[in-house]
This record gives C-alpha cells, structure tokens and sequence, in this order.
C-alpha cells in the first residue's frame, strides 16, 4: 500500500495530510511482531516521512510512542532503531512472562466468562486459518497475539498492556536468536491451552502454558544475528 503525496525527506507538510501517530506505531508494530522488521534496524526519519507521506513532527511523535513501548531505542545523535535485546534481556523477558503468564491461564480456567470463551476461540481459528493457507507472517503475528488475548480476556487493562510489551520483546528475541522453524509457536499448544481453559482445569492449564514458554526459548540460538534492513517503504507499505 502506498500513500499519496509523499513529502521529500524533511519538507513539512500539511499537518492533516496522510496518517496520524497512531497508526504509523501500529504499522511498526505490527512489522515488528510479524519480523518482517529485523532488531537493530535503522529507522531513518526522512525515509518515514516519504514512506508515510507526513512531516517530521508527526513522525518523532509515533517513535516517542514506540520509544515508550520498548519497540524502538532512540540512541542520542544517531537515530532511531528497532530494539536489539540482548541474551541478558531474553533471558529475562522469558522469566517476567513465566511469572506473570501462568497465572493468568489458571485464572481464565477458574473464573472464565463468556466473552474470554470467545475471544480465544476466535483467535484460534485465525491461528488455524493462517496455517492452513501457509501465510507465514500472519501466522507469527498471530502466535504472539494469542498470549496478549490471554491477558485481555482477564479484563486487566494494566497486564493486557504489559503483556504486549513482553510479546514484543519476544518477538524481537525471537526474530534476532529464532530460525525459521521456530519463528512462530509451535502447532496446537495454543490450541491445547485452551481446551485446558474449557475444561476448567487451572493446573492442566498452566503446566501446558509453562511448557509452552519454555518450548520458545529452548528454540533459540543465542549466537544468531540477523542483517538490519533498510528498505522501509517495501516492508512498512506493504501492510
């Protein structure tokens, strides 16, 4: 997808023109958690701004906004790039979510509702949709969102935001240590997950979550490292 009038690099625009904030963070996003967007990657200002055809201003506002989100780092007199954990980081990514994740599953199969029902299910089916079609990055998008729709269905709000920082971040780990095989979760354990949830079995459902976790990281290569990218408006347009 492409967008009109596209400014050259540094020439200010008309502040209504192409799209806001929020929706360049979640184009980035979503690039990120599909890896189409490699850690360390370099997001030049004047490339955003032709890629999304905006002013500088509206695009340092969206990557304060990923700054927050830990998406990006801002590096002082060079630029902004995307998050490069390192095998510290990894390893304690995978420790807060081992802390935090298994909890929430053991609450949904104790005190689950309707609405959690079905917002699982549903993105189950998705998961399944994606597989059956082969289509690889959604099939990565939607592995890490499985586990921000385990947080939402719980109905906190500060641990749905959490959560997405840490899918993220894992995300990162994974598409910088990761190989092809395990760039996504593995084949029905989500689906597993839930029939735990269903079967109002807490602790089914955390051994299987806790499983889960640890399938992920005992997948990754901690020597690996990915080539930054560098055409933006392919992979950021294309969405």
């Amino acid at each position: 997808m492409s967008f009109k009038s596209q400014p050259n690099a540094g020439e200010d625009v008309d502040i209504s023109a192409g799209p806001d904030e929020g929706l360049i963070v979640e184009r980035i996003y979503k690039a990120v958690m599909e890896q189409r967007l490699a850690p360390n990657t370099k997001l030049s200002e004047a490339r955003l701004c032709e890629t999304f055809g905006v002013g500088r201003m509206r695009v340092r506002r969206a990557l304060l906004l990923l700054s927050s989100q830990g998406i990006i780092d801002l590096q002082s007199n060079r630029g902004a790039y995307v998050a490069c954990p390192d095998k510290s980081e990894a390893n304690d990514v995978f420790a807060a979510r081992m802390l935090i994740e298994p909890p929430l599953v053991r609450q949904l199969a104790q005190e689950r509702s309707e609405a959690s029902l079905a917002l699982l299910t549903d993105h189950i089916a998705l998961e399944d949709a994606a597989r059956k079609e082969n289509e690889r990055t959604q099939i990565i998008r939607l592995s890490g969102e499985f586990h921000t729709k385990l947080a939402q269905a719980t109905g906190n709000k500060f641990i749905s935001r959490m959560m997405r920082e840490l899918v993220t971040r894992t995300s990162l780990i994974v598409g910088l240590f990761g190989s092809s095989q395990n760039a996504s979760c593995p084949d029905h354990e989500h689906t597993n997950i839930l029939k735990a949830i269903l079967a109002r079995d807490p602790d089914q459902a955390e051994e299987l979550l806790l499983s889960h976790l640890n399938h992920i990281q005992s997948g990754l290569n901690m020597d690996a490292r990915p080539q930054p990218q560098d055409d933006l408006a392919i992979i950021l347009g294309s969405a």
